[in-house]
C-alpha cells in the first residue's frame, strides 16, 4: 500500500529519493536543516506507472493519497483548500530519483476557484493578485493538463497588454486581467475545460504529472544521460507561495557558484511580481543579483547564506529554486547545478583544495569527463558584433543557422554544424540542443531550464538576445537591422554573449594546470584501486 510522505519543519523524517524522487528527497532535507520550506506531501513513484495506464486501483489510491495530504496541509497552514474566506492552493510538482531540468510538468495555483478567488480577496485586499492566480491556473491547465496549444491565449495577452497601452502583463489592471480570464476559460473548455471542485483539479493535476513521465521530450532526456532505468516520476504538492503578491515579491533561481565558469560566487536571477513558472520558462529574461539585493536586501542576503548552508550539507554546488512573498524568503527546491564540463573540472579541484571533498571523491565526480570537452574556445579575429545577449553557457561555435530541432538534426546528420536559433530557450528542444553546436534564444536567462540543459550538454549557449527576431514561417531570422536565412552562417561566444555574422575561425587553448592536477588523483586512485575503473581519458 503506497504511502503518503510529508514535509513540514525540523521533525520532518528523511526521504529515499528513489521512492519520493531527488526534489521531496531535498525538500525534506532542508525543512530537517531548519529553512524555510512551505509544508509539502509526496505521493511516491511507485505508483506512476499505473496510475500513467489508468489502473483503478492505483487511481483510487492516488485519490486516498490526495485527500489526506490535503488535510495535512490545511493543518500546517491554518487555510482550507478552495476556501472562501482563507483559501489554500498548491502546486503540483514532478520529481524523479535523478534531476530532469525541465523536461517533466508542473501545475501552478490548483485549487484557484471562483471561491477561491473571492477568499484571496478577502485575506489580501488585492483583486488583481486573486485574479493573476486563477488566471495563471488556467493557462498551465490549458497546456499541461488538456495539451491545448498555448499561443492563442500568449497572442490574445499581448493584444491586452498593447490595447492598454502598458508594458507587459504585470501591468495589467484587474478589470483586464478579469477579461482576458473570460477568454483563457473559454480556451480551456475547448478541451475539457477546468473543474469547478477543487480536489477534483488536483486529482487531474496529478495525473498530469505522472503522465509527463512518458512525454517524448522526458524520454529523449532519459536517453540522451543514460537515465532509462528510472523508474517514474513522484508527484509533490506544496502549500503554495506567491512571488506575484506585491511589490516586495518575486521567484527566481540561484547557483551557489558560477555553473559556467565554476567560479566561487553566486549567480542569482529573479523576476519580481513573478511566479517560479515565469523564470524556468525562459520566456521572460530576469534581472539579476544587483538588482535583487537592491531591492530587497534582507531577503538577498538571507539567500546568499542559505546557498553556503545547502553546499555544505550536500558537499556540492546546489541550483535553488525561491520565491519572495512579501519580503519573506522560501526556498522551493533544491538540487546539485548542471555545469559545463570545464566548470565542473574547476569545480572539483576548489572543492577539494577547500577540504569539502577528497581526491577520491572528486575521481568519481569526474568520471566519464572527457579531457577534449575541457577545451576553453575563442574567435581567432575581431569580426564586427551583430548582437549581444546573455551568456548562459561559454564557449564559441560555428554554425549553419536552423530555427527547429528538426532542422538542427537534419544539417547535423550532414555533417554541418548548427546554431539552433529559437524566440524562447523550450526544454521540448532537447534533441535540437544535442544536435546543434550552441544555442542562441530571443528570451530567457541563465537559470531557465534549457539553459541548465546546455551547460550539461556543455553547449555554447545565449540567451536573452533582445536583437534577435525568429521569423518561424519564413524560416529566417533578425538581428536589429539585419537578417539572415535558415542554413546560413552565424557565429556565438557564449562567454561573451556576442553574437556575428558569418563562420568565424575559432582558436582552442587548455586549462592544463587543472588537468595535470586532475590526471594525479587518477593515477593516485588507480595505485590504491588498481582493478577499479579510472575516470576521464
Amino acid at each position: 500500500m503506497p504511502r503518503l510522505r510529508l514535509v513540514g519543519g525540523p521533525e520532518t523524517e528523511a526521504h529515499d529519493a528513489a521512492r519520493v524522487g531527488a526534489k521531496a528527497a531535498n525538500l525534506a532535507a532542508m525543512a530537517r536543516a531548519g529553512l524555510a520550506v512551505p509544508p509539502a506531501f509526496v505521493v511516491p513513484i511507485d505508483l506512476c506507472a499505473d496510475v500513467a495506464s489508468g489502473k483503478a486501483k492505483a487511481l483510487a489510491a492516488l485519490e486516498r493519497l490526495l485527500a489526506e495530504g490535503i488535510a495535512f496541509l490545511e493543518a500546517r497552514t491554518g487555510r482550507r483548500f478552495g476556501d472562501r474566506r482563507r483559501p489554500l492552493l498548491v502546486s503540483v510538482r514532478s520529481g524523479a530519483a535523478r534531476s530532469m531540468p525541465g523536461m517533466l510538468e508542473t501545475v501552478l495555483d490548483v485549487g484557484a476557484t471562483e471561491a477561491a478567488v473571492a477568499g484571496l480577496v478577502r485575506m489580501t485586499g488585492n483583486p488583481r493578485f486573486a485574479l493573476d492566480c486563477r488566471r495563471r491556473l488556467v493557462e498551465g491547465w490549458a497546456e499541461t493538463v488538456l495539451g491545448l496549444d498555448p499561443a492563442p491565449l500568449s497572442a490574445d495577452l499581448a493584444a491586452l497588454v498593447a490595447e492598454e497601452r502598458v508594458g507587459s502583463d504585470r501591468d495589467l489592471d484587474a478589470e483586464a486581467l478579469a477579461r482576458h480570464l473570460v477568454r483563457a476559460l473559454a480556451h480551456a473548455e475547448t478541451g475539457g475545460g477546468l473543474p469547478a471542485d477543487p480536489m477534483d483539479q488536483l486529482a487531474a493535476a496529478a495525473r498530469a504529472v505522472f503522465a509527463s513521465w512518458n512525454a517524448p521530450k522526458a524520454a529523449t532526456y532519459r536517453r540522451l544521460h543514460g537515465l532509462q532505468d528510472l523508474a517514474g516520476t513522484a508527484v509533490t504538492v506544496q502549500a503554495m507561495v506567491y512571488g506575484n503578491a506585491d511589490g516586495r515579491s518575486g521567484a527566481g533561481v540561484a547557483f551557489s557558484r558560477d555553473p559556467s565558469t565554476g567560479a566561487r560566487e553566486p549567480v542569482i536571477e529573479i523576476l519580481f511580481d513573478a511566479q517560479g513558472e515565469d523564470v524556468v520558462s525562459g520566456r521572460r529574461t530576469p534581472l539579476g543579483r544587483a538588482d535583487f539585493e537592491r531591492r530587497l536586501p534582507a531577503a538577498a542576503e538571507e539567500l546568499i547564506a542559505a546557498l553556503e548552508t545547502l553546499e555544505r550539507a550536500f558537499g556540492d554546488v546546489q541550483d535553488v529554486e525561491f520565491t519572495v512573498e512579501s519580503g519573506r524568503l522560501f526556498l522551493l527546491q533544491t538540487r546539485s547545478a548542471k555545469r559545463t564540463p570545464r566548470a565542473a573540472l574547476t569545480i572539483a579541484v576548489d572543492l577539494v583544495a577547500e577540504g569539502r571533498i577528497d581526491e577520491r571523491e572528486a575521481v568519481a565526480r569526474l568520471d566519464g569527463l572527457d579531457e577534449a570537452a575541457l577545451d576553453e574556445t575563442g574567435f581567432d579575429d575581431d569580426a564586427p558584433t551583430a548582437a549581444i545577449g546573455v551568456a548562459a553557457s561559454p564557449g564559441v561555435a560555428a554554425g549553419r543557422i536552423a530555427c527547429d530541432s528538426e532542422t538542427a538534426e537534419r544539417f547535423a546528420a550532414a555533417g554541418d554544424p548548427v546554431i539552433l536559433a529559437r524566440p524562447d530557450t523550450s526544454t521540448a528542444d532537447v534533441a535540437g540542443f544535442a544536435a546543434a553546436s550552441g544555442v542562441l534564444t530571443a528570451s530567457g536567462g541563465r537559470t531557465a531550464h534549457a539553459a541548465l540543459v546546455a551547460r550539461q550538454m556543455g553547449r555554447p549557449c545565449i540567451v536573452g538576445c533582445a536583437a534577435l527576431a525568429v521569423d518561424l514561417v519564413g524560416r529566417r531570422i533578425r538581428l536589429g537591422e539585419v537578417e539572415a536565412a535558415e542554413g546560413d552562417w552565424l557565429s556565438i561566444d557564449g562567454a561573451a554573449g556576442t553574437v556575428h555574422l558569418g563562420r568565424r575561425p575559432i582558436r582552442r587553448s587548455r586549462p592544463e594546470a587543472e588537468i595535470a592536477l586532475w590526471r594525479s588523483w587518477r593515477e593516485a586512485a588507480a595505485k590504491k584501486h588498481p582493478h577499479g575503473r579510472s575516470a576521464g581519458g
